[in-house]
């Protein structure tokens, strides 16, 4: 057995049996021990961003981590806007990155790189392998770094001659996730705070947006008058008819700071600190007001679902109704193909538990809305903000959880970055529709010209916001990476083509042409 091989087995042992990969050279005996492995499942990525953004799809879905296969210092970098989203998610991934052999690293080669510095960028754990004996228990530590909190990025450094060098017998070792308890004192005062009649806010992230948390949250809130908030953008939103619906907080600061004004208490539950996405001038940064308390109960990383049933519990509040989201009952859409028909389709169409990955940019916010009270789904959105991680999601969520519907609600301008995602969708034969919204431009940025107080641009300027010369050919694009599409451009014809889309197994593309409007914007 060579180091390779014994790796293999404890990721294996350790529950972890998928790889995302973009393999070179120097990972070639890691490639060969997963093509050998029995239950490991290899799929390849045609681009880093790819491989890094479908492991963090797949995390979020399946509370567990993928593992990734990466080349060197340079194939790291190419994942790392997805590996920073992922961060933002809190997702488990397992990098396992190939290195130049520790003797050949003294002759400075063409691909010779720091790569721990590289990992250590956006990885909680980093480890360099001492030698092929030391890869197992590596592998072992690897997954255990990874499943700390609600979600680690742990970062392998293979040298390649550890890869293919004997190694022996590896201990295989089950590892299992451990939350911790929450401090008696910490929830009384939250409990005192809801007790004590002031305007009190629960800002959920984390897992404290699964549908079994919110149940519990609004029981909270419904005995309390408290409201219930989230993050802007939530790793993963359990919503939909028959749940407890929550306030998304928005993304302009303006509209936050008067979403938030009323406050006189925020209590975070795994969620965080509102503040603006980025600076403005004349807006402030901290979106709630200046006199208004926050309290951490929770962090993403400890136990939300156990600190929400120690709260209920000391509350008295297990029993109180709770206001849950009514089913809503949506015609079919008719006339202009508008982000919010689009999302009406989606409302009506789409079955249960159905996996929504949005990077919708501009069109977000409305098909959100219209969506409220569709079929129970998980709403995923970019928690990083690094765009390009739409179709990776929506790869890596489907490959989690093969029987159900994934819909990559897809802005034109960020497929771009990582359009090779639906290569490896057509050869995954992954059950994934893209709903790719074409209006020709990086609609987001043309706002964000006017919001940062720029000048009246000038054709120059706005010809680096606009996706017109050449027109991309979305059908054809698809067509040659093997995934099915048509083109719409009415919300009669994308109700059609989406109801058949649902009726249907395996990856779609719809090119929805929508209008550049530049209001109702992220609420």
């Amino acid at each position: 057995m060579n180091g390779a091989q014994a790796l293999l087995r404890t990721l294996a042992a350790a529950g972890v049996d998928v790889f995302f990969a973009n393999p070179g050279t120097s990972e070639m005996h890691l490639v060969d021990a997963i093509g050998k492995s029995d239950g490991m499942r290899a799929i390849l990525c045609l681009f880093e961003g790819v491989v890094t953004g479908a492991a963090d799809g797949y995390g979020r879905m399946a509370d567990r981590p993928a593992a990734t296969l990466l080349h060197v210092g340079c194939g790291l970098s190419n994942g790392m806007a997805n590996l920073h989203n992922a961060k933002k998610a809190h997702t488990p991934v397992i990098n396992v990155v190939g290195d130049h052999a520790t003797y050949h690293q003294q002759y400075d080669a063409p691909l010779a790189t720091d790569v721990p510095a590289h990992a250590r960028i956006f990885s909680d754990w980093v480890k360099v392998s001492a030698s092929a004996d030391d890869l197992a228990a590596s592998g072992t530590d690897a997954v255990g770094a990874a499943l700390r909190g609600s979600g680690k990025i742990a970062t392998l450094i293979v040298p390649a001659n550890h890869a293919w060098e004997p190694a022996g017998t590896p201990r295989l070792l089950p590892v299992e996730k451990r939350a911790e308890e929450m401090p008696p004192p910490l929830l009384e005062e939250a409990a005192r705070l809801l007790s004590n009649g002031k305007r009190t806010g629960l800002v959920m992230g984390g897992r404290g947006l699964r549908a079994e948390v919110l149940a519990v949250a609004g029981g909270i809130c419904a005995a309390t008058g408290a409201s219930l908030l989230c993050e802007t953008f939530p790793a993963r939103l359990q919503r939909g008819a028959g749940r407890v619906p929550v306030a998304r907080m928005p993304y302009f600061a303006e509209k936050g700071v008067a979403f938030l004004a009323a406050f006189e208490q925020l209590i975070l539950v795994g969620g965080r600190v509102p503040v603006a996405f980025f600076a403005y001038p004349g807006k402030p940064s901290l979106l709630a007001p200046p006199e208004c308390r926050i309290f951490t109960l929770a962090t993403t990383d400890d136990d939300v679902p156990g600190a929400m049933t120690a709260l209920s519990q000391i509350l008295k509040v297990d029993a109180r109704p709770v206001a849950l989201q009514s089913k809503r009952r949506v015609p079919k859409p008719q006339g202009a193909l508008t982000p919010d028909a689009i999302g009406r389709s989606l409302c009506r169409l789409m079955p249960k538990d159905t996996i929504v990955c949005d990077e919708g940019i501009t069109c977000s916010q409305p098909v959100y809305a219209a969506t409220e009270g569709g079929p129970p789904h998980d709403w995923l959105a970019v928690t990083g903000g690094a765009i390009g991680i739409g179709l990776p999601l929506a790869l890596g969520a489907a490959v989690a959880c093969p029987k159900r519907k994934v819909v990559a609600l897809q802005a034109d301008g960020s497929a771009m970055y990582t359009v090779q995602t639906l290569w490896t969708m057509a050869r995954e034969q992954t059950d994934v529709t893209v709903v790719l919204l074409n209006n020709s431009s990086y609609a987001i940025l043309n706002i964000e010209l006017r919001r940062v107080g720029a000048e009246k641009p000038n054709a120059k300027t706005l010809s680096m916001l606009d996706l017109k010369q050449p027109a991309i050919d979305w059908v054809a694009l698809s067509h040659s990476m093997g995934v099915a599409a048509v083109r719409v451009d009415s919300a009669e014809a994308f109700d059609r083509e989406f109801e058949a889309a649902m009726a249907s197994c395996g990856p779609r593309l719809i090119e929805a042409v929508v209008p550049q409007t530049l209001d109702r914007i992220f609420g």
